[in-house]
């Protein structure tokens, strides 16, 4: 049966990891781990930051997997249990983000300074800058729509119409043009 993990959808995986079969949980892992980093990543003040939340992500979907019910896609489940570990790290910590945000951008700097491609390096800390900046409902739909989620995936996780969701990705590619100078093709 543990052979054919990589043919199972997310929904069965987490249901054979509820009864126990570690395997079906690091497949699950293997498949959602990058991706949810990214999110995380673009989503939070820091990499630290989005490092710890992951962990948290995991733990999280662990300590629930008992309680798992497949009313959706695990992924949008996943990347919920992550958005909401974020929002409440946001509310309890800023005071403490703003200090790690500093020391994180030191560090990006003395990287870039040292890399032969800082040019390039230097293009790409700018756009993630500058998706930082957007307002935190733009910023959160523009990334989880470049994580691949559909409209109604991300009106599902954030729980606001599609409408809403397709408006605020709109606004984010156009500030994102206009703050970076670049053409409407680029960011879209």
């Amino acid at each position: 049966m543990t052979l054919f993990l990589g043919l199972r959808n997310d929904d069965s995986l987490m249901k054979a990891y509820a009864r126990g079969e570690a395997r079906a949980f690091n497949e699950l892992y293997s498949r959602h781990k990058d991706g949810l980093y990214r999110f995380l990543l673009r989503a939070s003040p820091s990499q630290t930051i989005a490092e710890d939340l992951a962990q948290e992500t995991w733990a999280s979907v662990i300590k629930r997997a008992s309680a798992y019910e497949a009313k959706g896609y695990f992924k949008t489940w996943l990347y919920t249990v992550a958005r909401h570990k974020l929002i409440d790290l946001l509310r309890s910590q800023s005071h403490k983000i703003q200090t790690q945000v500093q020391s994180d951008t030191e560090v990006e700097e003395r990287v870039v300074s040292h890399d032969n491609e800082a040019l390039s390096e230097l293009n790409v800390h700018r756009l993630l800058e500058k998706i930082k900046q957007l307002p935190a409902e733009q910023r959160e739909a523009f990334v989880l729509k470049e994580e691949g989620f559909s409209l109604a995936e991300i009106s599902s996780i954030t729980h606001v119409e599609q409408e809403t969701v397709k408006s605020r990705i709109r606004y984010a590619r156009t500030r994102l043009r206009n703050d970076l100078g670049i053409s409407k093709e680029v960011v879209s």
